[in-house]
């Protein structure tokens, strides 16, 4: 429609000024009669008139401009081009502007040497302003760049999902949960079976497949109320654990503008009716496309509010501790250019996100790009993804899987009536940090009782939470993303019990398709009971802790201060490495450490003892390796309430 109104406009301005290539007077009657047509939307009788203005003057220029833009509008790329080159060979040096949009057609077209050659001519007229220069720069840049990626194409063999996934209707949004059980899609349906697919007939609702023991997915269905109304929901994005749904939906009752974003929550096997997600999130303006980080605490999200630099920005906002989302900040100059910026993905890695845009250099209709967040905070310049995952056609909504080496999109490319959704294997360098996850179900230990606990993931080396939600309060069921080339403490806990402790570490070389399964039994705090801190570490053959031991020393002290009469008494353990008495010494003196650590700041030391154990109380066995770790280990044990 923009593009309408600018014809219309530059139309209008050319019968005004009387600036016209021709004198011909039945010409320029019969060409002011098609532009009346024109300007009526009725190009039928424009075409005619033109071709009658152009029948009394071979070299009418503005008659051949007009029929091409008319045959533009049409969608007919054969005979838009067939009438700008006629409209240039009338008249060579008439118009830098005339140029340009012969430029733009060859580039729809992917005639990009055509493109750039023209684009290059239209540079060379005099009185050219900036601002047009700065356009064509770009424009030349975009075909150079198109030639080279056709020329150098990136590897991609899209496979289609098949009917399990895909129907006869248009099929969009692919969604997979960060365990790849379940596969949710948007899809484009008739509201009415006996009558044809038509604006008025239509609805968008979603739809999902879980995987079966075979490994395929299983039957279709809807997901149904709540979720899916008489109105149009669309775009979502979820956590990794399944629980929080987050969805588009627009003309609502409740909504703030025309669309609004909205969210559920999955209790057992049944959702919440959604709600706006109401201000910050949502304003007067259009917000939509929400993806969420895998511990849901982080929102990408479109929106045309105020601050955006073109039509579409990507905004982002971070869950507060109150559970409301923070004033959302534009992504700023890296990401967002003066054109759109739509369909964001944040990977489950939480600093490599996928988008569209035609602002950026690319083949010009909603390429895909890839971002990746530096450890200072700051996006890196995006990298379009390439020919032929790009094309000269529109790309959206891509999502790559918590692995990292496979991705999904929409695409007509084997049905133009209908969009179906593709897997693809995604090349090396578009790859975001691989994942895997840690899952299970937390109950009590003696009752076996499903539980809800606080569940935290800690980056050991910087200290920081970089993950925390809890397990479902009905399934007990827990999911958190691990990301690689890291080494985590994993702490569950839960109001009137003892947190339980792990450790992961994950090299760059894990293999990420093998996620840890862990049912987490949480003990009742009673005398007797101990707890192994799998995070406490000390340095080699010293009683001195080492720097990462902190996050695991802190949740131990909030612990004592959570439950101020528990006494505790500390345990150090060995390995059978060394003599008998030399591991007593070691072991206790590892034990008063810890003891020293938590007088320190601020425990009671009436609450406390420590005990050195050595060898004495192995574990696990000593004749490996693996065994000899769990056996060098740091417990304590209630000792009085």
């Amino acid at each position: 429609m923009y593009k309408i109104l600018v014809l219309l406009i530059l139309f209008s301005s050319v019968s005004f000024t009387q600036n016209l290539s021709t004198t011909n007077k039945r010409a320029i009657k019969t060409y002011e009669q098609a532009k009346i047509y024109f300007n009526s939307f009725d190009n039928d009788n424009a075409l005619k008139y033109l071709q009658h203005a152009i029948e009394f003057d071979k070299n009418f220029i503005e008659a051949y401009w007009m029929t091409a833009d008319i045959y533009h509008q049409l969608n007919n790329r054969e005979k838009e081009l067939e009438f700008y080159i006629k409209a240039i060979e009338a008249k060579p040096n008439y118009s830098s502007l005339l140029y340009n949009e012969l430029g733009e057609a060859y580039f729809r077209n992917a005639q990009y040497e055509k493109a750039l050659e023209t684009f290059q001519n239209a540079k060379n007229f005099d009185n050219l302003t900036p601002k047009i220069i700065s356009s064509l720069n770009r424009k030349i840049e975009n075909s150079k760049f198109c030639l080279n990626s056709i020329n150098n194409p990136v590897p991609y063999n899209p496979i289609n999902m098949g009917n399990k996934i895909n129907t006869n209707y248009d099929d969009y949004w692919p969604l997979i949960t960060a365990d790849e059980e379940i596969f949710y899609t948007t899809k484009m349906i008739q509201v009415d079976v006996n009558y044809p697919l038509s604006d008025k007939n239509r609805q968008e609702d979603f739809f999902f497949n879980e995987k079966q023991a075979d490994g395929n997915w299983g039957n279709l269905f809807k997901i149904g109320s709540p979720l899916n109304t008489n109105l149009n929901e669309g775009a979502p994005t979820i956590s990794a654990d399944g629980q929080w749904f987050y969805f588009t939906a627009c003309q609502r009752p409740d909504g703030k503008g025309k669309c609004d974003i909205y969210k559920t929550r999955k209790i057992g096997e049944k959702w919440s009716t959604p709600t706006n997600l109401g201000t910050p999130i949502n304003t007067g303006a259009w917000e939509s496309q929400p993806s969420v980080t895998a511990d849901g605490k982080t929102m990408y999200f479109v929106s045309s509010r105020k601050g955006t630099k073109g039509p579409m920005d990507i905004w982002v906002s971070h869950l507060l501790d109150n559970e409301k989302w923070a004033e959302p900040t534009n992504l700023g100059d890296t990401i967002n250019s003066d054109e759109k910026e739509m369909s964001p993905f944040i990977h489950a890695d939480g600093k490599t996100l996928y988008f569209t845009s035609n602002g950026h250099i690319g083949f010009g209709d909603q390429d895909l790009f890839v971002s990746h967040l530096g450890d200072d905070g700051k996006w890196c310049k995006p990298m379009n993804l390439g020919y032929p995952i790009n094309t000269p056609n529109e790309e959206r909504g891509l999502f790559v899987n918590s692995n990292g080496d496979y991705a999904y999109l929409t695409s007509d490319r084997e049905n133009k009536h209908n969009l179906d959704i593709y897997k693809f294997e995604l090349y090396e360098q578009a790859r975001p940090t691989p994942s895997t996850y840690v899952t299970g179900i937390v109950r009590d230990s003696e009752t076996k009782t499903t539980l809800e606990a606080k569940f935290e993931l800690i980056d050991l080396e910087s200290g920081k939470t970089i993950m925390n939600n809890v397990s479902d309060k009905e399934t007990g069921k827990y999911l958190i993303i691990l990301p690689v080339n890291k080494e985590y403490a994993f702490n569950v806990s839960k109001k009137g019990y003892l947190f339980n402790s792990d450790n992961f570490v994950l090299p760059n070389n894990y293999n990420t398709n093998e996620p840890f399964v862990k049912n987490i039994d949480l003990q009742q705090i009673k005398i007797g009971k101990e707890v192994v801190l799998k995070n406490i570490f000390f340095e080699l053959d010293s009683y001195e802790l080492k720097s990462k031991s902190k996050a695991e020393l802190n949740k131990l002290i909030q612990f004592l201060n959570e439950n101020t009469t528990v006494k505790i008494e500390i345990g150090g353990h060995t390995d059978n490495q060394g003599s008998i008495e030399y591991n007593i010494i070691l072991s206790k003196n590892r034990a008063k450490t810890v003891y020293d650590y938590l007088i320190n700041n601020n425990i009671d030391s009436k609450r406390l003892s420590f005990k050195g154990y050595g060898q004495n109380t192995p574990i696990a066995t000593n004749s490996t390796e693996e065994g000899k770790a769990k056996n060098r280990r740091t417990e304590f044990k209630i000792i009085g309430l």
